[in-house]
């Protein structure tokens, strides 16, 4: 299956290492919790703030690394926004199966309930796909501009402008 000219696995080959870093918060936000780490201690591991992280840094690498434009950004977007929020739905879905709360089913985070998993994969994924599309397209807009500026200096690999072109 290929979205805008590229298959899903090359979505995710793209974006590998971001794809990993957010896994790897995910797991220690998680993994902390459940050993008993306070709440007020782990709501510092954000997944919001390295699914932001993957965004700006996505955004930069698809103009610099030549992969595409606002239209391949969409489902890079989208893969990062399902790794997360799916990931927080596991989690939801383990404290509902175990009765165990867990840093994210804290009533401050919507609570141990079957909806509130499903609703990281519907709504939230969506949501995120949305916002975080505007907000990439944004600095994909800036990166442009900047590498139009600075006559190359951030062109795509393998695109570099010629020296005095």
């Amino acid at each position: 299956m290929t979205i805008f000219g590229k298959s899903v696995s090359e979505y995710v080959r793209f974006q590998k290492p971001i794809l990993g870093f957010i896994l790897v918060v995910a797991a220690a936000r998680l993994l902390f919790s459940l050993v008993g780490v306070p709440a007020s201690m782990v709501k510092y591991i954000s997944l919001t703030a390295s699914g932001l992280i993957g965004l700006v840094i996505v955004s930069i690498w698809v103009r610099t690394r030549g992969f595409g434009s606002y239209k391949q950004l969409l489902p890079l977007i989208a893969v990062q926004a399902l790794v997360s929020q799916g990931f927080s739905a596991v989690a939801v879905a383990l404290a509902v199966v175990t009765g165990k709360d867990n840093i994210f089913t804290l009533s401050e985070y919507g609570g141990r309930t079957w909806g509130h998993a499903g609703a990281h994969l519907v709504f939230a994924s969506v949501a995120v796909t949305i916002i975080g599309w505007l907000i990439g397209s944004v600095i994909l807009f800036v990166a442009k501009k900047l590498s139009s500026a600075g006559q190359g200096t951030i062109a795509p690999q393998g695109k570099a402008k010629a020296a005095g072109a």
